[in-house]
């Protein structure tokens, strides 16, 4: 699938997962609305009719046509004009609600016009069970009456969740639609993602043994040729590029075997306890003799560091991908730096380089497999992408670590943090 369509699956899903989400809300909203709304209308008609009985108890008329008031959403204050027994009222509140099946808890409070306070009447759950322990509770005063009662509703709200199951159980099902789609883009994007490395594989790997076959086939042609015969010194000559070239294809086969290798059957660590300081001087000796006065390296590399215990092939090998890549992205006069010092039980090992650097968003990816930074389809630089792969999985094998120092400022310093055992 092209990059393109891919895009327009993502953006057409995305306002597709928009607009539901938003219709959704939009009808939540209503809905809570509603319930709400018609939760207030049956508490209004249970109110007014406990104001009649209290009128007729206290054998006085009403003072206002409609003597409710809601003053928010779960608060009403219901005028009566007169005093009314708070023992009296409670009977009332629970046959009313009762009849109007409302189940939720609620409080209720009688307002003393002499000491202008709220005075608290009792809390009762939806059962109609005094809460005990429920002393005081801060209800709001109403200036426009002189007597009346308060009548709180503190769980409105889980009591209109509880009738929105049906809803939220729909969000639920929302929820993991949107999260599947979600995955299904991350799966795709993952696949597009490991298909194009898999392609920039096969591209590189071609263009690899493209170079020592062609070597490999001149050479042939040279060697093969009866006029060769009388010129000896030639013949070896071709014979020892056919075996240079040779022993590279080897290599780089090589080197695609042992990942398949450690991919199917991961590591075997044949741990010991190795001085670093002289492997990292192994490696170096053998990386000049290796491309002469063209590479300078300089250590710095603390006597105080002593043994480790690890796998020596593996470890060389480390160095050996470290400084190669060091090598081949420093341009034509390789400059590289290698320190290491100790800090309590981590040593600490820095390779860097006098190259262009990598960009922080790569920094991350340079360790992937098959990942290589973007040359703009130049192939100057050599490779498959194994090598920091390759890296990274005997570092996670033996408990290290390795990062990019991202506050480098030139060039690109690998950091290998090497943990020690006391």
């Amino acid at each position: 699938m092209r990059y393109k369509h891919i895009r327009y699956v993502v953006l057409l899903g995305a306002i597709a997962i928009i607009g539901i989400i938003s219709i959704q809300l939009y009808f939540m909203k209503k809905e809570w609305g509603n319930k709400e709304k018609q939760f207030a209308q049956t508490v209004t008609i249970c109110l007014r009719n406990v104001a009649t009985k209290i009128y007729t108890f206290n054998n006085t008329a009403p003072s206002t046509p409609n003597p409710v008031r809601q003053l928010s959403s779960n608060y009403f204050v219901v005028d009566v004009n007169s005093e009314i027994d708070a023992n009296v009222l409670e009977h009332y509140l629970k046959i009313e609600f009762a009849k109007y099946n409302i189940q939720t808890d609620f409080e209720f409070g009688i307002y003393n016009c002499e000491t202008d306070v709220m005075e608290y009447g009792n809390y009762l759950f939806n059962n109609g069970i005094v809460k005990e322990d429920a002393i005081s509770a801060d209800l709001p005063k109403y200036s426009g009456y002189n007597y009346y009662f308060g009548v709180n509703f503190p769980l409105l709200d889980n009591t209109i969740a509880g009738d929105m199951t049906i809803w939220f159980f729909l969000v639920g099902i929302l929820v993991v639609s949107v999260l599947f789609f979600a995955y299904s883009i991350f799966v795709i994007l993952n696949q597009k993602r490991l298909s194009e490395l898999q392609r920039d594989f096969i591209n590189n790997m071609t263009h690899e043994f493209k170079t020592p076959i062609a070597s490999i086939n001149i050479a042939a042609d040279v060697v093969s040729n009866p006029e060769s015969i009388n010129e000896p010194a030639r013949i070896l000559t071709y014979g020892s590029v056919i075996k240079q070239e040779v022993n590279r294809l080897n290599d780089q086969v090589d080197k695609v075997l042992q990942i398949a290798r450690i991919e199917k059957s991961g590591f075997h660590l044949r741990l010991e306890n190795l001085e670093l300081n002289d492997i990292i001087s192994r490696v170096v000796a053998n990386c000049i003799a290796s491309h002469g006065e063209k590479v300078e390296i300089k250590t710095i590399l603390d006597p105080k560091v002593g043994q480790i215990t690890g796998d020596r092939n593996h470890l060389t090998n480390i160095f050996y991908n470290l400084l190669d890549n060091a090598v081949k992205y420093s341009g034509d006069s390789p400059i590289i730096f290698i320190e290491t010092n100790s800090k309590a039980n981590i040593i600490i090992v820095l390779i860097s380089d006098n190259g262009p650097g990598i960009e922080k968003f790569h920094q991350k990816r340079v360790f992937q497999k098959f990942y290589r930074v973007p040359t703009a389809n130049v192939h100057d630089v050599k490779g498959f992408g194994l090598g920091l792969f390759y890296v990274k999985s005997i570092c996670e094998a033996h408990g290290w670590k390795i990062s990019i120092d991202q506050t480098a400022k030139s060039g690109t310093t690998f950091v290998l943090e090497i943990n020690v055992k006391n």
